[in-house]
């Protein structure tokens, strides 16, 4: 199988199924990849762009369009289907509409069409099936790329992506992609800002006929930006004129209406099960649910999911003021991050942790201050922002060491690219990934001759192989083990 890179979270859809509202008929995927509303189109990041980025944080280029996969050599893509929350939009700002509507254009990059859509629709199961429909379009229909015939293949199981690989030729390449969905409000929760709307057998209904695609969804991020009647959300907006919109709801528990979806989507009686994955939970929402994994489902093996995520380095959600790393100081001390008692359960069950390329995310203020640097230099950069990355892995890698577990197997990639990022500078799009590499088995070396002597045992492997099972072993052998 090809050692490329999978990613566990990433938006290929949202910027050019955002641009498909411009043209008639709307929402139409283009096989042409010269037009925006193609998701084939690609648009890497020029000079302007990458400094537009620098000083705003906006990322208006796209960063895993399937042209961008395949030139990264990319076969394994897990794909997010995500229903635009309308409350981005639901306020005036300073008395005028089209602030919120710039803010939030600027910032994922979609079109003006697609906002006022967002402002005038009242069903996100709708735009859930309308983007869903968009990837189906183009579904294994043919694309040119460097002379080598690609198509993308929306895929049902593990044997699905071993049968793509294993056909797969030097001219002729399919890329799998692996259905999931970000926010549960899809199901037609949270429509509403200031008071509940769900109807729950209209949710429950939902669940059953999603459970029903042909391409049924691997798993779901059970919250997202905003409260959506199932459970608690964290804090992930920092813009002022738009956090306030996120306050209702914020670090809740899960509903009574919550613990019905959750046991609608982990019902296997039809060997139709649709996993959770935790992140944009509350603390208080991710407490609850890992207590029903080791009550109601303590004899199931369900795995625990962050598609997306970043370590903070304190020791808990309830001891969360404490940290046991000097690395600390290096992550982002945010409850959207994770604990490192939350770590060591997704290691022991056996689940996985997608490592989220954003800058805000995976690392503190000083140090991304100390990553930058003021000198042209693709190589320092590089050897700096390739710091930020493995200051997670090695802290992931110290728990689960400590606690006698395999401690390389739990980290993948979950880069979150295409959605609304503030991309690690210098690794703006796929194909940055096979840049970074090297210099990340420099950092795991350097911490090999520094540290091993720490490591039990099991966990003494070389740097390639701590960065290959990063970038691609890890998440293919959750996949082999759990998409079935």
């Amino acid at each position: 199988m090809s050692r490329s890179y999978i990613d566990l979270h990433c938006h290929p859809s949202l910027k050019p199924y955002g641009k498909s509202f411009k043209y008639q008929p709307p929402k139409q995927n283009r096989l042409n990849s010269g037009r925006k509303n193609s998701i084939w189109h690609y648009s890497p990041p020029n000079f302007l762009e990458r400094q537009v980025n620098r000083v705003l944080t906006l990322t208006k280029f796209t960063q895993t369009d399937l042209t961008a996969l395949a030139k990264a050599g990319c076969n394994v893509a897990v794909i997010s289907l995500y229903p635009f929350e309308k409350h981005f939009l639901k306020d005036k700002m300073l008395g005028f509409k089209f602030i919120p509507d710039l803010l939030v254009n600027l910032a994922a990059g979609v079109s003006q069409k697609r906002i006022d859509n967002l402002r005038n629709h009242s069903s996100y199961f709708q735009d859930l099936k309308d983007e869903y429909a968009y990837y189906m379009q183009l579904h294994n229909m043919a694309q040119i790329i460097d002379g080598v015939t690609y198509t993308y293949r929306l895929v049902n199981s593990y044997s699905d992506i071993e049968n793509n690989i294993n056909t797969s030729t030097t001219d002729r390449k399919i890329i799998s992609l692996v259905n999931t969905i970000e926010g549960a409000h899809a199901f037609e929760t949270g429509l509403d800002r200031d008071k509940n709307t769900a109807v729950e057998t209209t949710v429950l209904n939902h669940i059953d006929l999603v459970k029903n695609w042909e391409h049924r969804p691997f798993f779901i991020t059970l919250a997202h930006h905003f409260y959506n009647e199932i459970c608690g959300h964290a804090r992930s907006i920092g813009i002022g004129l738009i956090k306030k919109q996120q306050n209702r709801g914020l670090n809740s528990d899960i509903t009574e209406l919550g613990f019905k979806v959750i046991d609608k989507l982990l019902d296997n009686s039809e060997n139709k099960r649709i996993l959770i994955d935790v992140k944009h939970m509350s603390t208080a929402s991710r407490k609850t649910y890992y207590q029903l994994l080791e009550t109601k489902y303590a004899n199931e093996n369900i795995p625990i999911i962050v598609s997306h995520g970043a370590v903070n380095g304190k020791r808990s959600i309830v001891e969360w003021k404490a940290s046991d790393t000097k690395l600390s100081k290096a992550f982002s001390d945010v409850d959207i991050n994770f604990y490192d008692l939350e770590i060591l359960r997704i290691a022991k069950s056996k689940g996985i942790f997608g490592l989220q390329l954003d800058e805000r995310r995976i690392a503190s203020k000083s140090a991304i201050r100390s990553s930058r640097i003021y000198w042209p230099s693709k190589k320092r950069r590089y050897k700096n922002k390739s710091e930020l990355i493995w200051n997670q892995v090695q802290h992931i890698a110290e728990i689960l060491n400590k606690n006698d577990l395999f401690c390389w197997e739990t980290v993948a990639i979950g880069s979150d690219f295409d959605g609304i990022v503030n991309p690690i500078k210098g690794l703006w799009t796929a194909e940055n990934i096979e840049t970074i590499k090297p210099y990340l088995i420099e950092k795991a070396q350097d911490y090999l001759d520094k540290n091993g002597g720490n490591l039990k045992t099991q966990n003494k492997i070389s740097a390639q192989e701590i960065i290959d099972r990063l970038l691609f072993i890890n998440a293919d052998e959750f996949l082999k083990r759990n998409f079935k």
